[in-house]
């Protein structure tokens, strides 16, 4: 009998509990501001920092997470200096030539031509000239992925298109159909 007794009251306060509840309503909010907080104008004025602006510039020397920097500066004698590197940081298992042709033909192959052979649509077009071979360049690992990261004459960088080890990975390729012609 006690068991039933204790059922029955359970089920009663369940049922105050739970059958008022309006659907329409939102119940009660704890900790509100974890929801609604207070937002900021972008650069604003902030009592919060010692120059009153909210938007703060990053500390310097400061990276961002996952990046590492290139050493060799973007000057003629960075370039001159990146011909000196003969070897890429990837081992040979890293570097995919599949994937490296690939995207040789998505970003490269339209000026410098599938083969490296400088002719590619934009030149046959003549909207690029003075496209020249691989086979006619001093060029190493080092220097394509240099040009590749920072850009040379008509050529712009193609560091926002492609990853540190994806640039890598183009400039093993290149290396190889230089080889080739």
């Amino acid at each position: 009998m006690k068991k039933v007794y204790t059922l029955a009251v359970l089920m009663g306060l369940s049922s105050l509990l739970f059958s008022c509840q309006d659907k329409l309503k939102p119940n009660y909010q704890f900790f509100p501001n974890m929801y609604e907080s207070a937002g900021y104008e972008t650069y604003s004025e902030s009592s919060a920092f010692k120059n009153g602006k909210e938007g703060q510039l990053p500390a310097q020397g400061s990276i961002k997470r996952g990046f590492v920097p290139y050493e060799i500066p973007n000057t003629p004698a960075g370039y001159l200096a990146s011909k000196s590197v003969t070897t890429s940081p990837l081992d040979s298992t890293a570097v995919d030539f599949e994937k490296a042709k690939e995207l040789f033909e998505i970003y490269c192959a339209i000026c410098h031509g599938e083969k490296g052979d400088g002719k590619g649509n934009l030149v046959k077009r003549e909207k690029f000239l003075g496209v020249p071979s691989y086979a006619d360049r001093d060029v190493s690992v080092g220097s394509v992925f240099h040009v590749e990261t920072y850009g040379l004459n008509a050529m712009g960088s193609h560091a926002n298109q492609l990853t540190k080890t994806e640039r890598w990975q183009v400039a093993a390729y290149v290396m190889k159909l230089k080889s080739e012609l």
